[in-house]
């Protein structure tokens, strides 16, 4: 028998509660809750919205953040700088901007800056000095010029001025007159010329500062030393180094002549003291995992690029995260049995299973009585193999015994103290609730016990996670299930996303077209339950149906994944494309008189339910059942894990 039910015998089970008139009632109207944008600050989800003008707002409030749409991670909007001001190889966030207007008008307020548009190699701004002031070998921070007329008419305020431009490390002008250079010659020489701070030979010590740096311009590496105050006066010393992929391929005493000798190599840089001061190197670079991929200049060539690779990420050259796709999907799958062994073949033919839910708990009866059939060796072996456990306790599908037990206090307590009492002692991860054929009638009693079997677990440090069949909209609110109420309590709701045709339909189908599963991830995202909370339930069987020579359904049987090749080898069954169930494939053959049909669950069938889950950035999928799949299947979900 299978576990899980279909919309039908719900539909059926709510008739007989309620009566079939009541069915037939307009139905409570979708909340639409269902969000479908979330927002980021930097790679760190902040919340959802069901609308991007919300999400916008929101994200406003918040500094490196954007907005995605949930469904394919589109990106609609961000506030990160396209524009930022560095003095030197320093910035900070303060001196970040969205607009070059603003940049430049917070950059003409400082001195000796440069603004780098962050989406294009090096500067598109820069106010460092071309000319410097001195008066006799001292100057000041505040005495760089742009021009050589700023820097004289600052002169005129000094006697003894001299100004140097900087690109050629040169003294180009001054205010002395001939009888005044002639004075200061005749003096102490004070002026030493040294190489790594020992005096070059066959120089002199000079009286004149610029007859010093005049002789020291053809001695490459050397200073001009003050021996009296000690001071170094002038350099020719190279100070910025030109450095390409790391490695510096020439060295100049001034930034200018760096600045222009790097811009004929890509992926260049300036440093001067270890900063960087000049960049052709791109602000932003994708990795996965610690390893470097590839660097971009613009956010949409480097999101896309890293959506490409699973465990990626976006980081910018200041190691900002600003975007990733590190989330691992979490696979559970049910043993549908409590046998030690079965579970453990079954779990060895799988590659990333997270979760292994045995059937091991069981209400016995209304009084609250517990069937316990674990294993406590399963539960060791299973950890060490990196997989959790998380038993399934059921009610049997007893509806009658379901609602005498959730009338009865004591029994619930008994119940529930019991289970908890062993799943701890076990130590497993949680427990999976599988109460299925509950009475509409039961509802408030249902969302109760549950509430106070989570209540139990989560003391004793376990998770709890509940199955919930498909439903539909138009009576979900006839049934025991309140599925906003439940997502506030549980860690997790499985939606069963199966069985849309099952052993009683009428109608031949498939037990789980992809459209009718997708429209059930969107009703439950639409009752408010989480997509961090929300697991799609995939089928690993289909349902064979025989019908006679005018096409009415005679009988059907449950085929297991794992027979379907041989059972088309067989019987030569011949494949054709059902617009109505897109991505599955049907099948149909001719035997003693009757046609056969089915809808195929194969490997690209699996791996399209898993893409639903991801697309709609579900927790995870959860599986019916382990033994029913080929073995090879679980490569394939292998390398989707990681979405």
């Amino acid at each position: 028998m299978f576990k899980k039910l279909s919309a039908a015998v719900l539909l059926l089970f709510v008739a007989q509660t309620i009566g079939t008139s009541a069915i037939s009632m307009a139905a409570s109207p979708v909340s639409g809750t269902m969000t479908k944008y979330r927002v980021y600050q930097n790679d760190r989800a902040l919340r959802e919205f069901a609308t991007d003008k919300q999400a916008i707002a929101y994200a406003s409030s918040f500094e490196y953040s954007h907005v995605e749409a949930i469904t394919g991670r589109e990106w609609v909007w961000d506030n990160l700088p396209r524009y930022k001001i560095y003095q030197g190889g320093t910035s900070s966030t303060k001196w970040e901007y969205r607009t070059y207007n603003e940049a430049m008008a917070a950059a003409k307020k400082m001195k000796g800056v440069h603004i780098r548009d962050l989406e294009s190699p090096g500067w598109i701004y820069q106010s460092y000095p071309k000319y410097q002031l001195y008066q006799g070998d001292k100057t000041n921070a505040n005495w760089g010029y742009t021009t050589l007329d700023a820097a004289k008419q600052e002169a005129k305020r000094w006697t003894n001025a001299h100004i140097m431009e900087l690109s050629s490390n040169s003294w180009i002008w001054d205010n002395m007159t001939d009888a005044t250079e002639k004075k200061i010659r005749s003096g102490s020489p004070v002026y030493s010329i040294k190489v790594d701070q020992v005096p070059v030979d066959g120089t002199k010590t000079y009286a004149f500062l610029y007859d010093a740096i005049k002789a020291a311009a053809a001695i490459p590496n050397s200073t001009v030393v003050n021996e009296v105050s000690g001071l170094v006066v002038h350099s020719n010393v190279p100070a910025y180094d030109v450095q390409q992929s790391g490695k510096t391929i020439k060295s100049f005493v001034a930034l200018q002549p760096a600045l222009q000798y790097a811009k004929y190599f890509g992926n260049s840089e300036v440093k001067h003291n270890g900063t960087t001061w000049w960049t052709s190197v791109p602000y932003l670079s994708v990795y996965q995992g610690n390893n470097k991929l590839k660097s971009f200049f613009t956010r949409a060539s480097a999101v896309a690029y890293a959506k490409s690779y699973s465990n990626s990420y976006v980081i910018n050259a200041d190691g900002r995260k600003l975007w990733s796709n590190t989330k691992n999907l979490v696979y559970l799958a049910w043993n549908g049995s409590s046998n030690s062994q079965t579970i453990l073949n079954q779990t060895s033919k799988t590659q990333g299973l997270s979760i292994d839910s045995p059937s091991w708990f069981e209400l016995k009866d209304s009084s609250g009585a517990l069937t316990d059939l674990s294993d406590p060796s399963i539960v060791t072996t299973l950890k060490a193999q990196g997989i959790q456990v998380m038993p399934l306790v059921s009610n049997d599908f007893d509806k009658q015994m379901t609602t005498a037990f959730l009338a009865n206090s004591n029994a619930r307590q008994q119940f529930i103290s019991g289970l908890v009492a062993k799943l701890d002692t076990l130590g497993v991860y949680g427990v999976n609730i599988d109460f299925e054929e509950v009475a509409g009638t039961d509802r408030a009693g249902y969302t109760a016990f549950v509430t106070a079997l989570t209540k139990a677990a989560h003391a004793k440090g376990l998770k709890v996670s509940i199955d919930l069949p498909r439903g539909d909209t138009s009576w979900d609110h006839l049934t025991a299930y309140e599925h906003a109420e439940l997502a506030q309590v549980v860690d997790t709701i499985i939606i069963m996303a199966y069985d849309e045709h099952w052993s009683g339909s009428s109608t031949a189908g498939s037990v789980a077209s992809l459209p009718w599963v997708e429209k059930g991830v969107q009703q439950f995202l639409a009752y408010g339950v989480p997509r961090s909370k929300l697991m799609l339930g995939i089928p690993f069987y289909v349902r064979e149906w025989k019908l006679d020579g005018s096409g009415n359904l005679v009988s059907n049987r449950a085929v297991l994944m794992s027979d379907i090749p041989k059972l088309i080898a067989d019987t030569n069954a011949v494949g054709v494309s059902d617009p109505a169930t897109p991505g599955q494939t049907k099948y149909k053959y001719v035997k003693d008189g009757f046609t056969y049909v089915f809808w195929a669950e194969t490997a690209s069938s699996v791996q399209a339910r898993i893409n639903l889950a991801i697309k709609y950035d579900l927790a995870g999928v959860a599986a019916w059942r382990l033994g029913y799949e080929t073995p090879d299947l679980w490569t394939m979900m292998l390398r989707l894990k990681q979405g």
